[in-house]
């Protein structure tokens, strides 16, 4: 078969083949009268194992190894192949993920798409004074990208940068709360409670909406931060998670004083000191978690709290019936 057949039907370039040869990749096995080349079936056969090592990322040179090397091991260079790939892939994606953010912050001319790339960069520095100075100077004089601010609020371990994250995206544009709250979903717990520190210094509905799902969290910790600051804010979804927590002995005084910032209106008062009377009543509540509760009914307005001080000032419990006969009395003078 002349080298314009073999061309047409295996679709490699008659100058492809040429340059084969020129590398002892392809010999054709004879030539005609004419001195044209000619490829026997064998021949063809090479072509086409080329080709489908090609299409694997071998160079010609590791294809050559490999045809014509008896003691080549396939596994090893495809091992090497698959590293090479993986490194090529990440940093593809890296540069993708790049350019989705610069173009997610609509620069202006070239010089805000080199203040962004310069953004981007020093929030990925190894120094947390750059990071920090980066975040603080960003903002007014420089479009930042929400989802670049986000993932390096989620990884951030430095107190001070952290801070700034947050408060970056407290001044950010819409976006940061959905992202905000995939991290709420993150398998590791130390992403879980940076994501929730994050949505609590958010404002508006669509943050406090995202704190009040996270009131269900199976993370305590998440649970913990979206309650204090649902208190704060009068949300009464709040009280059952602030109960626990004082249970729990986890946060107790910032939850007993939510539940004060609560109780200023008389209904959710006698509702808080019902869940703390009914958590007081609960056989596995220990002596510590008894006397925090009690403690808690010092700032719960209301006859439902007067009367369980009452009651718990005759408790077996003497640490308890203590606390409960003090704060009676200071109730009473106050």
């Amino acid at each position: 078969m002349l080298i314009g057949e073999v061309s047409r039907r295996s679709g490699v370039s008659a100058r492809m083949l040429r340059h084969y040869e020129s590398l002892g990749l392809v010999r054709p096995s004879g030539r005609t009268g004419s001195g044209y080349r000619e490829y026997a079936a064998e021949d063809i056969r090479r072509i086409f194992h080329i080709e489908s090592l090609r299409s694997l990322g071998l160079s010609l040179r590791e294809i050559g190894r490999a045809l014509d090397d008896p003691g080549f091991a396939p596994s090893a260079l495809v091992g090497d192949l698959i590293r090479e790939t993986r490194d090529r892939i990440a940093a593809e994606t890296e540069l993708l993920t790049q350019l989705r953010r610069i173009q997610a912050a609509d620069p202006v001319g070239w010089e805000e798409v080199l203040q962004v790339v310069a953004l981007l960069q020093a929030l990925g520095s190894k120094s947390a004074t750059a990071r920090q100075r980066a975040v603080l100077l960003a903002g007014d004089e420089v479009p930042v990208p929400v989802e670049a601010l986000v993932e390096a609020a989620l990884s951030e371990t430095e107190p001070n940068v952290a801070g700034a994250l947050r408060w970056a995206l407290a001044r950010s544009d819409e976006g940061a709360v959905a992202l905000l709250a995939e991290g709420l979903r993150s398998p590791v717990a130390a992403v879980r409670e940076r994501a929730v520190q994050a949505l609590v210094e958010l404002p508006g509905d669509e943050a406090a909406g995202q704190l009040r799902d996270a009131l269900a969290s199976p993370d305590v910790v998440v649970r913990g931060h979206a309650a204090l600051a649902l208190g704060a804010r009068g949300v009464v979804d709040a009280v059952p998670v602030l109960v626990d927590m004082i249970v729990g002995g986890r946060n107790d005084t910032d939850a007993a004083d939510a539940l004060g910032v609560l109780a200023s209106d008389s209904a959710t008062a006698d509702r808080i000191a019902t869940a703390i009377v009914d958590r007081l009543a609960d056989d596995t509540a220990g002596s510590a978690a008894r006397g925090r509760l009690t403690q808690a009914l010092a700032d719960i307005p209301g006859t439902t709290a007067s009367r369980a001080l009452v009651e718990l000032s005759h408790d077996e419990d003497r640490a308890v019936a203590l606390t409960a006969t003090y704060l009676l009395r200071f109730r009473e003078a106050r």
